[in-house]
């Protein structure tokens, strides 16, 4: 019932007394029921999202920054939560402005009876606002709940007397759907105007430290408050457009008291209703500033224990309350409902399509500590997510903007100062895992490609020389940077037991460090086996990381350890019974020069090597390492074939397939019985 009522109270609030009537007006019977199907469409996937994550953990302290916060981490939750609190306490301005309109016809009244003049409402509202703050800290939460339900019954006496009401005397306008004053506003305008009496899930979701029982108390009371509204909001539209002409709507904002059965209550609902909100609003915004501090998030230590600091006899945030008094007197001190109503919406409406996203990617992370017993649905969460973050821009972007960059730059400072919380990447790497897990799937069962018209590298290189050179995983990150996959595996020699799987961890997070910061997309992984012939025929067997066969086995060899080619050789067979295509790095300490030139050596017995030798050396170049490198090709041919082969090559040129320019190629002939290896070293 708290729940339920501090959410419908701020619901039905200052802007269904003071605002709605000259939206009708603005924008017509039509236009008002798009606004609140468009705020539902928001609200309503924000309430089932909270009712999801709330019955999944123990919601405490600081209600929807609690939420945020332990599910895209600290970092980003805090930077939300200011943003969060911040609307929080402002809107308590805003309902102290709006209850110092609810004096309307007393200041009228004086002023015809007694000629006694107020000359600007803030004269009552900043008193209002300092019984408030009185309340507040001498009290606490538990009075403002018994003042809430008495508001909530003055509020409920008001809509009555408003809906058995008679149309003003100007008579019965009829029903025109369309019917809005000339020069109107436009549509987002009024709708970002409108838009805080769909706030209230927020009031009672930031109660939840408060309450015996969350997980019940939240998702009931948030769901019944959110459908409640939105039925009253509808007849609330229906009654003003049959009551009352637009220009009657747009020129009297107290003009429900002139609709209702009794209209001097209609200031006193007003009044109840901006009271209420006002009480929701400074009761919440304390304590989510309050779990702000116990989280340590602020830069320094000693502000964030005074935050988090409550009275001893009960937890009150007295600190947090006296911050949220400041901000709030500043406020009112301004006077503009509508001024304070566009900056309230902005910070509400991102708040809620960040609780939306969160909801989304929860679904999609497949966290097995997820569980809630409540289940929104995805597509639900997505269009709510979608629609606030739209939203946001159409209504003002230059405030969208600025909200996003304080959003930014809160959330840069606390990382800055607190390196060790956690940001965003728990609930990302979920999703990442369940994408790719997809991904993998779906490629293997859609691999149907005959590998002799579309090829693409999906290469493993098994070393137990990593440390000693990078050659051949400097080799697998250009071959895999752009059109493959490469998976490059560490050989340990040895038999898997404890010792030898504490090494593979301890050189597997080495692998990662030394990789990281070179422009690489290698999968790095161990592999412990008593040989490298087992090594190899377990490594020829896995799948790659993409979900489809690996087709190319990389082996690399010192030029100052040739007997080591010899491994190579014994284990080809292994490697010809799974279908492989072999490449054989020869290595020296010398690295690989200047990353300009890739030769491609082709003789008369290499007709099935060449199109390999020829696609590999394009997806070399296709490295950043290699943006300034060209291929060049040198076909070693006997001198009786020289003639037909040159003119073979030159063929394959101008029917576009050998895309290489003929600058670029070299037909050497041989010298006697010199072999092919003796004619490269001379040239």
């Amino acid at each position: 019932m708290p729940v339920f009522l501090t959410a419908l109270s701020t619901i039905l609030g200052a802007i269904l007394f003071l605002r709605f009537g000259w939206a009708v007006g603005q924008v017509g019977f039509i236009g008002v029921i798009g606004i609140v199907i468009i705020g539902h469409l928001v609200t309503i996937p924000t309430a089932l999202a909270v009712a999801e994550i709330a019955t999944n953990q123990k919601v405490q302290g600081g209600g929807a920054y609690y939420i945020i916060s332990r599910s895209f981490g600290m970092n980003i939750g805090g930077a939300i939560g200011f943003a969060l609190y911040f609307s929080q306490a402002i809107s308590v301005a805003f309902y102290i402005i709006a209850f110092a309109e609810a004096f309307d016809p007393v200041i009228k009244w004086l002023a015809e009876s007694y000629n006694f003049v107020i000359p600007d409402k803030r004269f009552i509202s900043l008193p209002s606002m300092a019984i408030l703050s009185f309340i507040i800290l001498k009290k606490g939460a538990n009075s403002g709940m018994k003042v809430l339900y008495v508001v909530v019954a003055l509020l409920f006496g008001a809509l009555i007397s408003f809906f058995l009401g008679s149309p003003i005397e100007a008579g019965n306008p009829g029903f025109h759907a369309n019917d809005n004053i000339a020069n109107n506003e436009s549509f987002f305008y009024v709708f970002t105007i409108v838009f805080p009496a769909f706030t209230g899930l927020a009031a009672g979701l930031g109660l939840s430290g408060d309450l015996k029982d969350a997980k019940t108390s939240i998702p009931k009371g948030t769901l019944w408050a959110t459908f409640v509204g939105m039925v009253i909001y509808m007849l609330a539209a229906l009654k003003f457009t049959l009551s009352a002409s637009p220009e009657a709507l747009n020129a009297d904002q107290l003009i429900m008291q002139k609709i209702a059965i009794w209209g001097p209550i209609i200031p006193v609902g007003l009044a109840a209703a901006s009271l209420s909100s006002a009480l929701g609003s400074i009761m919440v915004a304390p304590r989510t500033l309050q779990a702000i501090g116990y989280d340590q998030i602020l830069p320094n230590m000693r502000m964030s224990k005074w935050l988090s600091k409550g009275r001893k006899k009960d937890n009150e945030p007295i600190n947090g309350s006296l911050i949220t008094i400041i901000i709030a007197f500043f406020f009112v001190a301004i006077g503009d409902v509508n001024f304070v109503a566009e900056i309230i919406s902005m910070f509400f409406i991102f708040t809620y399509g960040a609780i939306c996203l969160i909801s989304f990617l929860e679904h999609f992370a497949a966290d097995p500590s997820y569980r809630p017993t409540f289940k929104s649905r995805w597509y639900i969460s997505l269009i709510g997510a979608v629609l606030s973050f739209w939203l946001m821009f159409k209504m003002n972007t230059n405030y969208a903007f600025l909200s996003l960059i304080i959003i930014g730059l809160t959330y840069y400072l606390i990382t800055l100062s607190q390196k060790d919380k956690r940001g965003l990447e728990k609930l990302f790497r979920g999703v990442v895992f369940q994408l790719s897990r997809s991904l993998q799937i779906f490629a293997q069962r859609a691999d149907k490609e005959d590998r002799n018209v579309s090829w693409r590298p999906f290469a493993v290189c098994i070393s137990n020389d990593t440390f000693k050179r990078r050659s051949a995983f400097d080799f697998m990150r250009w071959l895999s940077f752009k059109y493959g996959f490469g998976t490059y595996i560490h050989f340990i020699p040895g038999f898997l037991n404890k010792d030898t799987n504490d090494e593979s961890k301890r050189v597997l997070e080495k692998l990662i460090n030394l990789a990281h910061g070179s422009k690489n997309r290698v999968y790095l992984d161990t592999i412990i086996s008593p040989s490298y012939t087992s090594a190899i025929a377990q490594v020829i067997q896995l799948n790659s990381i993409s979900g489809k066969v690996n087709n190319l086995i990389l082996f690399e060899f010192s030029r100052s350890e040739p007997e080591s080619l010899q491994e190579v050789i014994n284990n080809f067979p292994i490697i010809k019974s799974a279908d492989f295509d072999v490449c054989i790095l020869n290595t020296s300490y010398k690295g690989f020069g200047y990353h300009q030139e890739i030769h491609i050596w082709i003789t008369s017995k290499d007709y099935e090597n060449a199109n390999l030798m020829i696609l590999l050396a394009y997806i070399l170049l296709g490295h950043p390492d290699w943006n300034k490198g060209f291929i060049k090709i040198f076909a070693v041919y006997p001198e009786e074939e020289k003639i037909e082969q040159e003119k073979h090559l030159y063929d394959l040129i101008n029917t576009g397939r050998l895309p290489i320019s003929r600058n670029n190629i070299t037909v050497v002939t041989g010298t006697g019985g010199e072999t092919n290896a003796r004619t490269i070293e001379r040239l």
